[in-house]
């Protein structure tokens, strides 16, 4: 099985689905937990040496923290609306209380400074639309630098691709720092939707491709819902939605560079494909989602 690629299942803890550490990745600095919280009872949350993203996958839920309070409206699943949500900082106990129960990601990055908590509005998260022709998809911009400068080395950013398509296409990189890339750690956190199109479920398949110029690495893999795959260096793309079944996936990145960014190089054999999509009809099934709910 590969190193890189973690099915559901092999990153639990306890009643949560992922636990990843910079440790269990084998690199420095990015980490993912995916938490269950219970009706009304409060879950605690040490960051330690991390900064983090409260971001609600399906349910609504408070945010207590360093003497703040934050109430997410969130939505019934990353298919469905663009969530609000939170940055807390390293260092910070931080309190997770739902009165319906909720499924949470945290995003998280090692990092030095601590900030102050900080709450972000859905409406004000820009929603991009992305490719052209078989490449459309939606990026929901809620944490990534230009858009939320209020993180030390986190970036985060969420993708809708609408089945049938591709995205994180054409594949590029982030592994040296160069004229047009920066390093990053990268996750990929994959929900899948089943038939309705809206509910996340096993039943559907997604592909997912990461290789590097010299061989090193080359895998293309059968994604599920609730998989995650590690980036630690190397093209990745594309992501390909099997037709009937919309693909999400959430991107956490954080690096050594002294300031955040998600710079990165195409692979110099596919780039020319960006130079014709002016030309190209965008798929109208995007956007997908927007904080008012669904769009098409």
């Amino acid at each position: 099985m590969s190193q890189l690629h973690r099915p559901l299942g092999t990153l639990t803890d306890g009643a949560d689905p992922v636990r990843l550490t910079p440790e269990a990745a084998g690199w420095a600095y990015t980490g993912l937990q995916v938490l269950k919280i219970g009706t009304r009872l409060p879950r605690v949350v040490e960051t330690g040496e991390f900064e983090a993203f409260v971001l609600p996958l399906s349910g609504s839920l408070s945010v207590r923290v360093d003497g703040e309070e934050f109430e997410l409206d969130g939505r019934d699943s990353v298919f469905t609306r663009v969530t609000d949500f939170a940055y807390v900082p390293r260092d910070a106990e931080v309190v997770l209380t739902s009165t319906t129960g909720a499924e949470v990601a945290l995003p998280m990055a090692r990092c030095t400074l601590q900030l102050e908590p900080k709450y972000g509005p859905a409406e004000d998260v820009p929603v991009e639309v992305r490719g052209a022709g078989p490449a459309t998809r939606q990026v929901t911009n809620f944490g990534v630098p230009g858009v939320w400068d209020h993180a030390d080395k986190l970036n985060a950013c969420e993708l809708i691709t609408p089945g049938g398509n591709w995205s994180s296409y054409p594949p590029h990189k982030h592994d040296e720092a160069s004229d047009c890339e920066v390093v990053n750690e990268e996750v990929y956190y994959f929900r899948i939707a089943g038939r309705d199109g809206v509910t996340p479920s096993r039943e559907g398949f997604g592909l997912h491709r990461t290789y590097t110029a010299d061989g090193g690495l080359d895998e293309d893999v059968a994604v599920r819902d609730s998989d995650v795959f590690l980036i630690p260096r190397g093209y990745h793309g594309p992501c390909v939605a099997a037709p009937g079944y919309p693909m999400y996936y959430l991107n956490v990145l954080a690096g050594p560079a002294e300031e955040r960014s998600m710079a990165f190089c195409d692979d110099p054999a596919h780039g020319w494909v960006r130079d014709t999509w002016p030309d190209t009809y965008l798929d109208p099934r995007c956007p997908v989602t927007s904080y008012e709910g669904r769009v098409s």
